[in-house]
């Protein structure tokens, strides 16, 4: 693609919004008009060249009353699409008066595959503001203007190209392009709809060049969950294609998707089109709640899914009536090895960008030889969030005890349109080769030797990764050795236990003149007599072992008043008693002549020890010496992961010298005492 007709194209469009729409839609909605206008445009131009032939067709199939015939017709039109009015954008200018009624059977006359575009960009709903403003004939005007060619031909007077002509993915770049401008425009979030293609082709290298050996001549499904404008199907469709001709392999690609933004939708369905795809490959809704692609399983699958967004819209449709039973499959599993643990898949409903992949995961293909790769891009949150135990540690914990993890790369910060925090792409397979089992490689590619700054910043990206700089990465990758900026790890080292360490509760009892009275006020009567016999016993001193005053109660109560219940005790104790870390800890319970205490609550603390050590001897070596009297209390033992990559590639900074300090703060005040002085002059000058 030449860069510089794209950005002229897209300049061109750009600029129609002004010309032609200002005063009419507020700057915020000028997309709801350019986009489904260039999406038409560019179907227009594909059309032009069959038109009169498909409009002899349908007479033909009218005369002889064949009903089905779309066949016939995207045979002639050689696409999968086709239109069967009689106007073409050039030919709706004929007739000015009539604009709008004819602008009207132009769409209507778009095959059905076309009118879910154009309903889901509810392009109608604006032709009644475009008639009313007499815009609608200059808009249609400008786009079939001779300064802008969207057809996939070349415009040329005689032999000289005077306009090139548009590819399929040079238009893909033109739509991205332009969401991104309206998006930046809008204060929205492009990256949310598209991938920046420096990224998109990293990812697609390092999930089909660890296996271009192996590809075959057959068919592979490629899927994105979070599909946005398809750019990232398309980048790596090409890829795929690339390598297997290298390898004089034919393959059939045949490309998923799935995407809830209505207008990102429509254009990835048009692209879908314009490539001679089956637009129904590219399903509308959420992903998370809604999978349209239950049961099919894909050999390759790529995303880039929204983070720190909430999932609450679709919890709903995850859970039984009561929300208390996860129902949808995919996010329930039994834990490796233990058919009787379950691990809820569920993380914190503020981020489901890990859900994502969960999907991705449950449609891996196990009966293949290549099995299935996957390349998605997650930000910071995704490798720690999410204690031991709950969704976000137990989605880790159920990859890497599954082996699927061959690993993570951190990226440049300011590589997205639409943040500038941290991101890092997860390279996942359930084939992995011998070298890799039971390990993961972390990879950091966030320093300056690894992209280049941009000289105009797109939204809030300001750097990309250069072809070079691609293949450093990917070598990386590639070579799965330990250097600088690639580590390799085993799969238990991101694992630990996570052991719930108690303390006895310890108490004092001590029954006081006040605590008495406030007794009487609030409590069941039958406990006052137990409650003042006490005081007597106790003669209003401190005593610092409940289990003899335990012991002393029940006796009087059965001798004088009545047989102590637990919760009678219960009421007794939270009235007379308080913590007290030099009494006799409370005893909960013996059995076979061992001793069991109750435990504090809020002395209870946890430790997390790493899978590779033994829970007894790290206790033994890292708690006990601090407090004696704890204990674990193994029933509440948890298994959790995370990632830490600023604990692995951590590069100390050694801190300034007290001299630099000074010299800096000297500078600093002798340009702060002239910048006073100057103040000064200039306040007695003026009086």
């Amino acid at each position: 693609m030449n860069f510089v007709t794209h950005n002229a194209i897209v300049n061109f469009i750009w600029n129609i919004a002004d010309d032609v729409l200002r005063d009419v839609y507020v700057r915020g909605k000028y997309r709801d008009v350019i986009l489904p206008m260039t999406v038409l445009r560019r179907l227009d131009c594909l059309l032009e060249p069959t038109k009169d032939a498909v409009l002899a067709k349908y007479d033909s199939l009218e005369t002889y009353g064949i009903s089905q015939k779309a066949p016939a017709l995207t045979t002639v039109s050689k696409y999968v699409f086709y239109n069967t009015s009689r106007f073409t954008f050039k030919r709706l200018l004929d007739e000015p008066s009539k604009v709008r009624a004819n602008f009207e059977a132009y769409l209507n006359g778009f095959s059905d595959n076309v009118q879910v575009i154009i309903d889901k960009f509810k392009l109608r709903n604006q032709l009644q503001t475009l008639e009313e403003s007499n815009r609608l004939y200059p808009l249609i005007q400008k786009f079939v203007s001779g300064d802008i060619n969207l057809s996939p031909e070349p415009v040329k007077n005689g032999d000289v190209v005077i306009q090139e002509g548009l590819t399929n993915r040079g238009m893909g770049y033109v739509f991205e392009e332009l969401i991104r401008r309206f998006n930046e425009e809008n204060n929205e979030e492009a990256g949310e709809h598209f991938t920046p293609r420096d990224i998109i082709q990293l990812m697609a290298n390092l999930i089909f060049l660890p296996i271009k050996d192996q590809i075959k001549s057959t068919t592979y499904l490629v899927y994105d969950d979070a599909c946005g404008s398809g750019g990232m199907l398309t980048e790596a469709e090409e890829e795929l294609k690339l390598l297997a001709g290298e390898a004089n392999k034919s393959v059939v690609i045949e490309l998923y998707g799935q995407e809830v933004n209505p207008e990102t939708f429509a254009i990835c369905q048009s692209d879908m089109l314009i490539k001679g795809r089956d637009p129904a490959n590219i399903k509308f809704g959420s992903t998370l709640s809604h999978d349209y692609f239950r049961g099919m399983e894909f050999d390759f699958m790529l995303a880039n899914p929204p983070y720190g967004k909430s999932w609450k819209v679709d919890q709903e449709a995850l859970f039984d009536s009561k929300k208390k039973y996860i129902t949808d499959s995919r996010y329930i599993v039994n834990a490796l090895g233990n058919t009787n643990e379950q691990l809820s898949l569920m993380p914190r409903v503020s981020d489901g960008q890990l859900l994502f992949l969960v999907n991705m995961l449950s449609k891996m293909k196990h009966e293949t030889p290549l099995g299935s790769r996957i390349a998605i891009v997650h930000n910071g949150s995704a490798l720690f969030t999410g204690d031991a135990g709950q969704g976000e540690s137990n989605i880790r914990r159920w990859i890497l005890e599954n082996d699927w993890l061959e690993a993570i790369i951190s990226l440049p910060l300011d590589m997205f349109y639409n943040t500038g925090i941290a991101t890092y792409i997860w390279v996942l397979s359930n084939r992995k080769p011998e070298h890799r089992r039971g390990k993961v490689q972390l990879i950091d590619a966030s320093s300056e030797k690894y992209y280049r700054k941009l000289r105009k910043n797109l939204g809030k990206k300001n750097c990309e990764l250069t072809p070079d700089t691609i293949q450093a990465i990917t070598e990386l990758f590639l070579n799965c050795e330990e250097t600088e900026d690639s580590k390799i790890f085993d799969n238990e080292d991101f694992g630990y236990w996570k052991v719930t360490v108690e303390r006895p509760l310890r108490l004092t009892t001590h029954v006081t003149s006040e605590k008495l009275m406030l007794f009487k006020t609030k409590t069941d009567p039958r406990l006052v007599d137990l409650a003042e016999r006490l005081w007597t016993l106790l003669k209003n001193e401190p005593h610092h072992d409940w289990n003899a005053v335990c012991r002393m109660l029940e006796t009087e109560a059965k001798q004088n008043f009545f047989p102590l219940k637990s919760r009678d005790l219960k009421v007794l104790r939270d009235a007379f008693t308080e913590r007290d870390e030099e009494a006799e800890p409370v005893i909960e319970r013996q059995l076979h002549g061992a001793i069991f205490y109750e435990a504090d609550p809020e002395l209870r603390d946890s430790e997390n020890v790493p899978l590779k050590e033994d829970i007894e001897e790290y206790f033994e070596r890292e708690v006990k010496p601090h407090v004696p009297d704890a204990w674990i209390n193994h029933e509440k033992t948890l298994k959790g992961y995370e990632i830490s990559f600023t604990k692995y590639f951590y590069k100390y900074q050694p801190l300034r010298s007290l001299e630099e300090i000074t010299a800096d703060i000297l500078a600093l005040e002798n340009e702060t005492e002239g910048l006073l002085h100057q103040i000064v002059a200039d306040v007695e000058g003026a009086d």
